[in-house]
């Protein structure tokens, strides 16, 4: 993280900045106890677990201080629990007021709440929904033919008994 930020930031930063910056950010993203380790060899399972890895590659992207942090399937690998941690830190990362843009396939409800804004597109690209996360139900609601739900679960739809 120190080599990203010392190549990365502007050469006007001072070396003592350029650390404390790395510091907060292993701090933000939960790295602090491990910030001495070895990556290792995911292979053969020494070192960083996989989502410790994944923390760590949002890290040396972030010292370099983006405007926008573009995070493309971040959870791609990892089990629910590892997905969890990696999207509870990113989430962490948004609350400072920084943009983060992610791509996630199917994400679990858990994760999926994380979110603030949705743009979910259908096959060729097109945009199916945009807008706050809070509202999908209502939109999806609101179109023709949709099942009705309630408490999460499809009420009585056709393909239930598939």
């Amino acid at each position: 993280m120190e080599f990203s930020a010392a190549l990365r930031l502007p050469v006007s930063v001072p070396e003592d900045r350029r650390r404390s910056f790395v510091k907060q950010t292993l701090m933000l993203l939960e790295l602090k106890d491990l910030a001495d380790c070895f990556v290792g060899q995911a292979a053969t399972n020494d070192g960083l677990s996989s989502e410790q890895r994944k923390r760590l590659t949002i890290a040396v992207e972030l010292v370099a201080n983006p405007s926008v942090l573009f995070l493309d399937e971040p959870t791609s690998g990892l089990d629910a629990k590892a997905a969890e941690i990696v999207m509870r830190v990113v989430s962490k990362v948004a609350a400072t007021g920084r943009t983060v843009i992610c791509t996630i396939h199917q994400p679990s409800a858990q994760i999926f709440g994380m979110f603030d804004k949705l743009l979910l597109l259908k096959r060729g690209g097109r945009t199916c929904y945009m807008g706050d996360v809070s509202r999908i139900r209502t939109f999806f609601q609101k179109l023709p033919n949709t099942p009705p739900f309630l408490h999460g679960t499809p009420a009585k739809s056709p393909l239930n008994h598939f």
